[in-house]
């Protein structure tokens, strides 16, 4: 197994048993569907249709028309298969947790009653599942993910390390995902309709002139690496990071020396150890892209597959 299939295979594991936790021990069968593994859960009960309406923490602002019309037409021909998570909101009313899209897809399908699987959840937990249903089934864009984390955040209390467990996600993942909504307004949305990838959002996040550059990737339609070279070049000359230490660099002894190559070999990474005397010292970790420090915080929270 590759380290991408990997990677993926517990990014599935997590969301899944993230799932599972938030519905309790007996919605296994739930959890499982959702990441594609088992039939069809078995339904509670059909409700009208009417009964239900649609989620507030709904993280999801753009649905796609081409997908929602071939949903349409499935449902049309074989009906819903998998059952609209809801909890009560009231008499006869219902919120629905996971499976707007369905829902959304059934009344331009005619549909009088679905079927659903009702259960008793907080805010916090509706808003959970709502981020881990649409990560599972169809990507969120990167602004309406950071978005979400965001809320979970401002309004339940989470960290981004409680989120990256929840969502099968580490920790630096989440950090980077949530640096997009530094980026101004007018290049969020560009990145929610498309016209800039993920690649680019991070280049423009170190950018100067974040919205300047933008446009320009869109109007020459610029790569990830050209639009990096930009930033880079529009920052002027990289000042270096080392500092005056106590020892001179010549004056590493044969263990330290010996230090640095093994932690380099084991990171793939230059590292750089200066020892000041007897008052400690520091250790340099030099990456070049944001997946070598994701890499790196993975393994020092434990969660690198060795």
């Amino acid at each position: 197994m590759t380290k991408e299939e990997k990677v993926k295979a517990k990014s599935q594991k997590g969301l899944g048993k993230g799932l599972s936790a938030l519905l309790g021990s007996t919605d296994r069968e739930y959890a499982a569907v959702e990441k594609g593994e088992s039939a069809p859960a078995r339904p509670d009960r059909e409700l009208p249709i009417e009964f239900l309406k649609a989620n507030a923490y709904q993280p999801r602002k753009y649905f796609d028309e081409e997908k929602a019309r071939d949903l349409v037409e499935s449902i049309r021909e074989k009906g819903i298969l998998q059952p609209i998570l809801v909890r009560p909101k009231g008499a006869e009313a219902y919120e629905i947790i996971a499976g707007e899209r369905r829902w959304r897809a059934a009344q331009a399908a005619g549909l009088h009653k679905v079927p659903v699987i009702v259960r008793e959840l907080t805010d916090g937990e509706a808003l959970e599942i709502a981020i881990i249903e649409n990560v599972q089934r169809h990507d969120l864009t990167p602004i309406e993910e950071a978005l979400g984390y965001q809320r979970l955040i401002d309004e339940f209390g989470h960290t981004q390390e409680k989120l990256g467990k929840i969502v099968g996600k580490s920790r630096s993942h989440i950090a980077n995902i949530l640096r997009l909504l530094a980026l101004p307004k007018k290049v969020q949305d560009m990145l929610m309709d498309g016209l800039l990838s993920m690649g680019h959002a991070r280049a423009l996040i170190t950018a100067e002139n974040p919205e300047k550059l933008a446009a320009r990737i869109i109007e020459e339609g610029l790569s990830v690496r050209q639009a990096e070279k930009i930033a880079k070049e529009a920052k002027g000359p990289k000042q270096p990071l080392e500092t005056k230490s106590a020892v001179s660099p010549g004056a590493k002894d044969a263990d330290t020396l010996a230090l640095e190559n093994d932690l380099s070999e084991s990171l793939g990474l230059r590292v750089q150890i200066d020892f000041q005397d007897n008052k400690g010292g520091e250790v340099r970790i030099r990456y070049k892209t944001l997946e070598q420090l994701d890499d790196i915080c993975q393994r020092l929270s434990g969660n690198e597959e060795f």
